[in-house]
This record gives structure tokens, C-alpha cells and sequence, in this order.
């Protein structure tokens, strides 16, 4: 392909097979993908610019490159769930999946193997009976801790994905893992940072009570915890926000540490924290209410058979249900929730730092 192609025109598609080439002088730090022959733009119907799209800002994939609206945001991230459900959805399944196998086969194991029964008809529950439901609940404690630690990866992943559908490139699961090269530890730091953070100040708030009951007594506790929950409570919505929203993105697409990328997350949310806090908590409601729509089939048909199973098999089946409720509800909540806090990462620079420009460079768009 030579340097002179073009990006196409408002209203015209490329071919099959084409993709720009980025311009001379790009910057040094654009993310591979930003640099590389990727898989084609979608045809009419996805990313590609319509005509009468770009009167007010240039749109070369997923969104439109000026500060980005609530309608911009979830347009865009339906679109790159849409148009790379393998990067998105799949990379969401293929974590929970993996993570909730072990439940259901340790617990499988454990149910032929000491015919595990949650109706003992009255009798004393056995050595075995016991240790193998705490066993049982042991691994779906496991399994959903090596979710937790793989959905930290598919975040770091999604910030990949929703930077490059920006720009109109879709990035295919390979090409995703590929882009977190070089920051998957330090990513696994950053949340492990910001865990350890947020154990301490539930921790310190909670010593605060001890003082309190032992010394104010009944009356002064209530008082106490009439002021202090609220204010607690106030301070958390605070700290997700400054603190907790925005790091993975900033760790993932710029040259920064764990502590860099948490400085960079508290920069970008200055006098913005009510929009971005509105944002993130209708975000997360609408997902956990599709989640469990979704899981919601699952769990009748699962009451179902479990109650024709017997109460031989009934621990089994509880735990096979909760491993397909939490695949299904991850293939939409994951991929949603993360599109759209990095989106909302990219409005901020957006806004801040006309990281537009940038992104019309890397899309090939002249600067007008």
C-alpha cells in the first residue's frame, strides 16, 4: 500500500482489504495497532463515516473525535461490542468461563465421590459431608477471585479495543492480548494497589467505631453512625471516582507507572466529578440490571432442574448455576461497563488535552 492512500471521503467505503496507513511523524508513543495493517473498517451500517455524520466533528469508526456526550458514549460502546464481539464479549466469556470450571468439576468430584447431600432427613452431618461442601464453596470462592483477576486483564484489553474503534480499526482478540504486552504485571499492581487502599480506609473507618461503642454507649453510637455513615459513604462514591475509575485506561495507552496512572486518573476527573460520577453509576445500573435480566432464564430453568434432580445432586446443580449466571452475566457487564469508563477516559483528554487532534492523526484525517 503506498503513502499516499487516503482516508475515504464523508459517504464512501473503503474496499475490502483497505486500510490507512498511518501519516509520517505519528507520534512515537501511538499503541501498535496504531501503526500496523489491522482488519478493515465495517461495511455501511458500522464505524465508516456516513454522509451528514461529519458536520460537526470527524468520525472515522466509533465515535465521533470531539467531547463526547452520555448518547455518544453508549452509541459507541453498543458499536465496538457489536463489531468486535471476539475482543469484547468473547475475551469476558473466555475469562469467566475458565474461572467457573473449576467449581463445577471440584464440586462434581466431591459429589460421586462422597455422595455429597444437602438433605441429611434429620441426621448428623458427616466429616465428609462437611468438607466436602466447604470444599465445594472454597472453589467457587477461588473461581470467582481468578475472574476477578482475569476481568483486570480484559479492562486492560477493552482500553486497547475502544482506542482503536476510535480511530475506525478493530483490534481481533490476539491483537488485544498483544497490546497489554509489556503492562500486564503492572496492571496486576495497580489493582492490587488499589485494593490495598480501599481495605485501609474501610479498615480505618471501621477502628473508628471501637472507640465509639465502648465509650458513648448505645445512644452515642446511633448518633454516631447517623453522621458518620453518610459522610463514609460520601467519601467512597469520591474515591471510586478520583481515584478507582480512571487508572486502568491511563495505565493501558500511556507511558505511565501504577502510581503515574493513578495520578493521571485523579488529573483528568478535576471538576468533572459529577458528570463522570453520573456517567459510571447509571453505567453500572443499567449493566447489573441487563445482567441479571439475562441470568434470569438461567436461574428458573436451573430451580427447575434442580428440584427434579433430587437433593442428591442439588449442591452440584447450584454451583453449575451459578458458574452459567455469572458467564452470561459477564459476556454484557464486562464489556459494557469497561467500554465506557475508557470512553469516558478519552472524553476527558477530549476535553482537557485535544486528544482529538492526536486521534484524527492516527485516523489518517488532515487537520482542518
Amino acid at each position: 500500500m503506498s503513502g499516499s492512500d487516503q482516508f475515504p471521503p464523508p459517504g464512501a467505503y473503503p474496499p475490502p482489504g483497505w486500510a490507512p496507513q498511518p501519516p509520517p511523524g505519528s507520534p512515537g508513543q501511538a499503541p501498535p495497532y496504531a501503526q500496523q495493517h489491522l482488519a478493515p473498517l465495517p461495511q455501511p451500517g458500522g464505524w465508516a463515516p456516513q454522509t451528514g455524520m461529519l458536520g460537526a466533528a470527524h468520525k472515522p469508526g466509533a465515535m465521533p473525535l470531539r467531547p463526547l456526550g452520555l448518547g455518544d458514549m453508549y452509541d459507541a460502546a453498543f458499536r465496538i461490542i457489536r463489531f468486535n464481539p471476539k475482543a469484547t464479549v468473547g475475551s469476558a466469556v473466555l475469562v469467566a468461563s475458565v474461572a467457573m470450571i473449576i467449581p463445577v468439576v471440584v464440586t462434581a468430584i466431591l459429589t460421586f465421590a462422597v455422595n455429597l447431600s444437602v438433605d441429611q432427613s434429620g441426621t448428623e452431618m458427616s466429616n465428609a459431608d462437611l468438607a466436602g461442601i466447604l470444599g465445594s464453596l472454597g472453589s467457587l470462592g477461588l473461581g470467582s477471585v481468578l475472574q476477578s483477576i482475569g476481568l483486570i486483564l480484559v479492562t486492560g484489553m477493552m482500553a486497547h479495543v475502544t482506542a482503536a474503534a476510535a480511530i475506525g480499526r478493530r483490534l481481533s482478540l490476539g491483537e488485544a492480548w498483544q497490546a497489554t504486552r509489556g503492562k500486564r504485571r503492572r496492571l496486576i499492581g495497580l489493582a492490587a494497589v488499589l485494593a490495598l487502599m480501599l481495605l485501609l480506609i474501610v479498615a480505618l473507618y471501621a477502628a473508628t467505631w471501637i472507640p465509639v461503642v465502648v465509650t458513648l454507649g448505645v445512644a452515642g453510637t446511633l448518633v454516631y453512625g447517623l453522621v458518620s455513615v453518610p459522610i463514609f459513604l460520601s467519601f467512597m462514591c469520591w474515591f471510586w471516582v478520583r481515584v478507582y475509575y480512571l487508572p486502568v485506561p491511563a495505565l493501558m495507552l500511556e507511558q505511565v507507572g501504577v502510581f503515574g496512572a493513578i495520578g493521571r486518573g485523579f488529573r483528568l476527573t478535576r471538576k468533572q466529578f459529577w458528570r463522570t460520577f453520573g456517567i459510571a453509576l447509571l453505567t453500572m445500573i443499567i449493566a447489573q440490571i441487563a445482567g441479571s435480566m439475562l441470568a434470569l432464564p438461567i436461574s428458573i430453568a436451573g430451580q427447575v432442574i434442580i428440584a427434579l434432580a433430587g437433593a442428591q445432586y442439588a449442591l452440584l446443580g447450584l454451583v453449575v448455576l451459578q458458574a452459567l449466571s455469572t458467564v452470561v452475566s459477564s459476556a454484557f457487564v464486562a464489556p459494557f461497563t469497561t467500554a465506557v469508563a475508557s470512553l469516558q477516559y478519552l472524553d476527558q483528554r477530549m476535553r482537557k488535552e485535544a486528544y482529538d487532534v492526536e486521534l484524527m492523526t492516527r485516523a489518517g484525517i488532515p487537520a482542518s
